[in-house]
């Protein structure tokens, strides 16, 4: 067993190599782009649904919500970007039931794209909601001497999320390889059903904190209008006197 995807080379030519982390990463993008297609490409209104229709219902109503409790007043916006990640996220984890199939997840050049995903997404939505100064100038608030140590969290922050995902994902296939050498066969099939929870979870811990980044990006421009909003109207000095 391979502790990650990269070490399964399929063709090399020079300094060119194809690994499993690519194959497996655009396979699995070509069976979530058919599957999405096949199942929003037959959708009922009716009463008589399908079962994958009713499946794909769930999980965005649930993505849906989980963006607008976390913050986003239009989860439709952000809806997109978000979701795919987690989908994404949570198939290279199921698919795991496979054999042969290792999820691109676990390895560190997949986690970090999609840790700069959510780099580059961040100041696109927040630029979009605040516009270029709003946006800039959030990095000199509460006061301008905190400007380098922002910069800073903003690609700790990206880091972090990469680390984070990598080491996670990594963690049970090194343990399950170990409790193969170890242990019967019986105890490293339960060890894999865990991981299929643990990959799940780690799909909703990835695209919750990818949530907060963007809702904390567009936090200002949607207090501001919140407030004017609240404020209270002075009365129209024409029709008072009408």
């Amino acid at each position: 067993m391979h502790l990650s995807p990269d070490h399964i080379v399929f063709w090399e030519y020079g300094f060119l190599k194809l690994n499993a982390t690519i194959v497996y990463t655009w396979v699995l993008m070509f069976v979530l782009a058919a599957g999405s297609k096949a199942i929003t490409g037959r959708l009922s209104i009716g009463l008589e649904r399908s079962r994958w229709q009713n499946l794909l219902e769930i999980i965005v109503i649930a993505i849906r919500n989980q963006i607008r409790e976390v913050g986003l007043r239009q989860p439709q916006t952000y809806f997109g970007f978000l979701g795919t990640l987690f989908v994404f996220i949570a198939a290279a984890s199921l698919f795991t039931v496979i054999p042969g199939y290792e999820p691109p997840t676990g390895s560190l050049s997949t986690t970090t794209a999609l840790a700069i995903c959510v780099f580059i997404a961040v100041p696109i939505y927040g630029i979009k909601e605040q516009g270029l100064g709003g946006y800039l100038s959030s990095y000199l608030k509460p006061t301008p001497l905190l400007l380098p140590f922002n910069i800073i969290g903003e690609f700790s922050r990206t880091l972090a999320l990469a680390i984070r995902l990598f080491g996670n994902m990594m963690s049970g296939t090194m343990i399950l390889a170990i409790l193969l050498t170890i242990t019967p066969f019986v105890f490293p099939i339960v060890m894999s059903a865990l991981g299929l929870v643990t990959g799940m979870v780690q799909a909703y811990i990835f695209s919750i904190l990818a949530t907060v980044y963007i809702a904390a990006a567009t936090s200002d421009h949607a207090s501001h209008g919140d407030q004017r909003a609240a404020a209270p109207q002075e009365p129209d000095k024409e029709k008072i006197g009408k």
